[in-house]
C-alpha cells in the first residue's frame, strides 16, 4: 500500500461517492470522499481540518484499497476511534462513527445509509470525470446540462452552483475560460466566479472583453461571436486584439418571468421583460466549431437555467441568513433577559412590582430597583430605537445606573453621568428617556423625569400627573437637570410607564393615550389591571413598542416601626 499516491475513488453502484457526515456541536456538513488518501488533522492543508488542540497536526488518513476504505491512524497523541474503540488501522463499514482525538465535540459518520449529500460540490465531483465525445449530439449535451441543473436546483450554496455551472458550460462549449458576473446592489457587474478548461479557478477579469460584456448587459441580449478575426468592427476592440480572443460569448442571465396563458401560467424567458441578474461570459483563443445554431440554443438553455439556479440559491441563502439571525436574536434575547432580571427588594415600608411586554425578541426598555441606606431606588428607561442596538445600549445603561444607585449617588448626579456617557461616546446617535425615583422610609419621594411619560400618583381614587420634567439624556451635552419631590401617605401608588403603553394602537389606529391610562389606574389596584386594559384596547393588534409598567405602593408601617 502506498499512502502518498492519489487516486480517484470509483463511485458506488448508485453513481454517488461515499461521504462523511461531519458533526460539530449542533452543526453538520457532508464531505464527499472523492480522493484518496483523504487526510484528517489540525493542519490547514488537510482535506478535513478539525481545529481542536486534541487533534494532531497529521492525525489520520482514509485510504481506498481494493476491498474498501480503511481508516489509518498517523501516530496521533490522543488517538483515532471507530465506534468508540481506539484503532491503528480499521476497515470502514457503512454508518461507522469516526472520532479524532476530540471525542466529546466532533465526530464523523462514514457513508450513512440514509442517503447522501445533494450539494453542488458533490455533484461536481461526480461529473468531473465525464468527457463529452466528439460525436455527442446537441440534444445529448443539452440533456447533460439540464440534468446538472435539476440536481443543482436543490443546492443552497451559490458559489458551488456558479462553479459547477461553469464546469458544465466549458465542457459543452470546449471554450478555454468561463466567468459569471452578477449584479450588485448598485446594478454594477462584479466577478462572482471564474474557471478555465483545466478546472482551475480564475480570480481576475483583466484579460476579458469588457466591451462585449457591457454591450450584452446594456442591450439585455446575447452577444455571440465565434470568430473575431472575421469581424472588422470587433477586431478593433483593444482587449480582443491584445489577448488574441477568437471566440467571445456573453449571455445575460435572466430571471424567469411568469406569463399567463389562456389555460395556465408558464415561465417564459422573455428578453424584453426579464430582469437581468448577471452575465455568463465564455471566451477562447481558438475559433470554436461548436457554435452552430442549435449550439446557441444550448447556451441559451444554460443561461436560462443558470438564472433560475442563481435566484433560487439567493433565496435559500437569504432564508438561511434569516434563520441564523433569528437564532442569534434568540440567544441575544436570552442573554438580555438574564442580565436584566430584576430582583425586587423587600422593604418594610413599600411594595414594588414591575412587568414588561416586549414587541420584539429584544428591546430598549428596562427597569431595575435597589434598596440602599438612602431609600428604595427605582429606574425605568427607554432607549431610542428598537432591536439589537437598542438592547445593547439598554444593557450597558442598566449596569451603569445600577452601580451608581448602589453606591448611594444622588439622583441628579446619576442622570448627569448618564448624559455625559451618551453625549461623549455616542455623539448624538442615541438618546434615552429615563425616570429615576427614590422613596425614603418616611414617604418622601424624590424623582427625576428625563423626557419620560409623566408618572401617575394615585391617592385614594384620585389620579394626579406631576408635571415635572427634563430633556432626555443624550440630546444636549450641557443640559442641566432638576428633581422634584412629593410626600406619599400609606396606600398611595406611584406608577411609572413607558410610551409603549400610551402609544399602543388598536386596529383602527387609535392610541391608548393618557386618558385611558389614568382611567385604568383609577379603576384597578394592580399593574396587571393596567396591562390588561391595554391588551383589551388593542384587541389582538400587535404592539409597536415595548410596554413596561412599574408600581410603588407606599406603606408607613416601616416608618412607624422605626419610631
Amino acid at each position: 500500500m502506498v499512502l502518498n499516491s492519489i487516486r480517484t475513488p470509483q463511485s458506488s453502484g448508485s453513481g454517488v461517492f461515499p461521504a462523511l457526515v461531519l458533526v460539530q456541536g449542533n452543526e453538520q456538513k457532508n464531505i464527499v470522499l472523492n480522493r484518496t488518501p483523504f487526510s484528517v488533522g489540525r493542519k490547514v492543508d488537510k482535506d478535513l481540518v478539525i481545529a481542536d488542540p486534541r487533534v494532531s497536526r497529521d492525525h489520520a488518513l482514509i485510504v481506498l484499497e481494493e476491498d474498501g476504505f480503511f481508516l489509518v491512524d498517523q501516530g496521533s497523541k490522543h488517538g483515532t476511534f471507530v465506534n468508540g474503540e481506539r484503532i491503528q488501522r480499521q476497515k470502514l463499514e457503512r454508518n461507522d462513527r469516526l472520532e479524532f482525538g476530540a471525542r466529546d465535540s466532533t465526530y464523523a459518520i462514514f457513508n450513512p445509509a440514509h442517503g447522501t449529500s445533494n450539494t453542488a460540490r458533490e455533484f461536481l465531483s461526480q461529473i468531473s470525470g465525464i468527457q463529452i465525445s466528439q460525436e455527442a449530439t446537441d440534444l445529448e449535451k443539452l440533456t447533460l446540462f439540464l440534468e446538472a441543473a435539476r440536481k443543482l436546483n436543490t443546492a443552497g450554496v451559490l458559489d458551488e452552483i456558479l462553479m459547477t455551472m461553469l464546469e458544465v458550460t466549458l465542457r459543452l462549449t470546449r471554450a478555454e475560460r468561463g466567468y459569471v458576473f452578477l449584479k450588485d446592489d448598485e446594478g454594477k457587474l462584479r466577478l462572482a466566479a471564474g474557471r478555465n478548461s483545466k478546472g482551475e479557478p480564475l480570480l481576475d477579469d483583466k484579460t476579458i472583453s469588457h466591451s462585449a460584456l457591457d454591450e450584452s448587459l446594456r442591450s439585455n441580449s446575447e452577444f455571440l461571436l465565434t470568430d473575431t478575426g472575421s469581424s472588422m468592427d470587433l477586431a478593433a476592440r483593444q482587449s480582443i486584439v491584445a489577448y488574441d480572443l477568437r471566440t467571445v460569448i456573453c449571455i445575460p442571465l435572466r430571471k424567469r418571468q411568469v406569463q399567463a396563458t389562456r389555460d395556465q401560467q408558464t415561465p417564459v424567458p422573455s428578453p424584453a421583460s426579464s430582469e437581468v441578474a448577471g452575465v455568463l461570459y465564455v471566451d477562447s483563443r481558438f475559433a470554436s466549431r461548436e457554435f452552430s445554431g442549435v449550439g446557441h440554443d444550448i447556451l441559451r438553455a444554460i443561461a436560462t437555467e443558470a438564472g433560475s439556479l442563481i435566484e433560487n440559491a439567493r433565496l435559500v441563502q437569504a432564508e438561511e441568513e434569516s434563520r441564523r439571525y433569528q437564532q442569534e436574536l434568540t440567544i441575544a434575547a436570552s442573554i438580555q433577559q438574564r442580565l436584566m432580571q430584576v430582583k425586587i427588594p423587600e422593604v418594610p415600608f413599600a411594595t414594588l412590582r414591575g412587568k414588561n411586554l416586549s414587541c420584539k425578541e429584544i428591546g430598549g426598555d428596562f427597569f431595575d430597583a435597589i434598596n440602599t441606606k438612602e431609600g428604595l431606588a427605582v429606574v425605568l428607561a427607554d432607549v431610542s430605537g428598537k432591536g439589537v442596538s437598542a438592547a445593547l445600549l439598554a444593557s450597558t445603561l442598566q449596569g451603569m445606573i445600577y452601580s451608581h444607585l448602589s453606591s448611594g449617588m444622588p439622583l441628579l448626579e446619576v442622570v448627569a453621568a448618564v448624559n455625559r456617557f451618551f453625549t461623549e461616546k455616542l455623539v448624538g446617535e442615541k438618546y434615552a428617556t429615563v425616570l429615576l425615583a427614590r422613596l425614603r422610609r418616611d414617604g418622601d419621594l424624590e424623582y427625576v423625569n428625563c423626557g419620560h411619560v409623566q408618572p401617575l400618583l394615585v391617592c385614594g381614587g384620585e389620579v394626579m400627573r406631576p408635571p415635572h420634567g427634563n430633556v432626555p439624556v443624550g440630546l444636549l451635552a450641557d443640559a442641566t437637570f432638576e428633581s422634584a419631590r412629593c410626600q406619599l401617605n400609606s396606600g398611595d401608588r406611584f406608577i411609572l410607564v413607558t410610551d409603549g403603553v400610551t402609544e399602543a394602537e388598536n386596529a383602527m389606529g387609535d392610541f391608548f393615550e393618557d386618558s385611558r391610562l389614568e382611567a385604568a389606574a383609577a379603576k384597578t389596584p394592580t399593574l396587571e389591571g393596567i396591562l390588561s386594559a391595554v391588551s383589551e384596547f388593542c384587541a389582538g393588534n400587535p404592539l409597536n413598542d415595548d410596554c413596561t409598567v412599574v408600581e410603588i405602593v407606599y406603606s408607613n408601617a416601616g416608618a412607624e416601626a422605626s419610631l
